[in-house]
């Protein structure tokens, strides 16, 4: 595999500045409108008639989501389109479509794919919050079903040309003892995978400013999965690095500072904090596809 790219120094500030006010989007409701006024007499509607907002005037003046809820005219772009995918026992009976039906990559064994579907790509902070807003959250997704988000052309599989050297950073958390957490889990995952920032270091003790990444390409897609007795978070790159290699190797030092990233800075755990003994199922663990494929796979990496 190539270098990953390096993003722009532009781009990576616009993105610290997108996803900075990602959050506050959340609260703004697309129903909200201006309270009205306290003397309003001149402005009382005959018995039926119906007030035509299409005929106020537009100002030409830049409003975003934060100025308007109902009617910006300008987005938060994101640097990557993302598509939302998603899988369940019962997404097989769902009507297949072009839109929703997804490419299978070549090599795929098992026909599994046929059973996902498409949501919809998007390429904004306004769109993802009206995806997000209106789709199931995991607590309350049914055993055996998936929320893929990749970036735009790249399939949830690992016969995907993109996924097929790379490897995964994973956590299994108890079913029972998460529902009231895995969705702020899940949320802060994907706010950190379409903002660029999984490869944002740890700022370290001289640091007074918030870093931000210098590059941005190793992720590839995220991934939430439920199951009967736990719920899985996975984070996929296109690349891994061999399991014996120290941080002193280039590839090696990119992905710890995802898994860490992960960890400390997204799921908001002390880096040296051992999970497993606070009733989790897994550490946060790093393994290869391939290696995965293999029973009593060693080749691990976990922080």
């Amino acid at each position: 595999m190539s270098a990953a790219a390096t993003l722009p120094p532009q781009a990576a500030t616009a993105n610290a500045n997108t996803l900075s006010d990602a959050l506050a989007a959340a609260s703004i409701s697309s129903s909200s409108s201006p309270k009205p006024e306290e003397d309003n007499d001149q402005d009382e509607l005959e018995d039926g008639e119906i007030r035509d907002d299409e005929d106020e005037e537009d100002d030409g003046k830049v409003k975003t989501v934060f100025d308007d809820a109902s009617k910006f005219n300008v987005k938060h772009p994101l640097y990557s389109t993302w598509t939302l995918f998603f899988d369940s026992p019962q997404s097989k009976l769902l009507p297949k479509t072009p839109s929703s039906t997804p490419a299978t990559p070549q090599g795929t064994h098992g026909g599994w794919m046929e059973d996902i579907r498409k949501v919809v790509a998007f390429d904004s902070v306004e769109e993802f919050w009206g995806l997000y807003n209106n789709i199931i959250p995991p607590s309350q997704l049914p055993g055996k079903a998936n929320y893929y988000l990749f970036k735009d052309g790249i399939m949830p599989a690992w016969e995907d040309p993109k996924n097929k050297n790379g490897g995964k950073w994973s956590i299994q958390v108890p079913k029972e003892k998460s529902k009231g957490v895995i969705d702020k889990m899940w949320l802060y995952t994907m706010l950190a995978a379409i903002g660029e920032t999984f490869e944002t270091p740890l700022p370290g003790p001289d640091d007074k400013e918030a870093l931000t990444p210098t590059e941005s390409d190793l992720v590839t897609g995220v991934i939430v999965s439920s199951r009967p007795a736990f719920y899985r978070i996975s984070i996929w790159t296109r690349s891994a690095p061999d399991t014996s290699l120290t941080e002193t190797d280039a590839l090696m030092k990119r992905i710890l500072t995802i898994g860490r990233h992960f960890k400390v800075s997204v799921l908001g755990y002390e880096l040296d904090q051992k999970l497993v003994t606070g009733g989790f199922q897994t550490e946060i663990m790093f393994e290869s596809h391939k290696d995965s494929e293999k029973k009593g796979n060693k080749n691990k990496i976990i922080i």
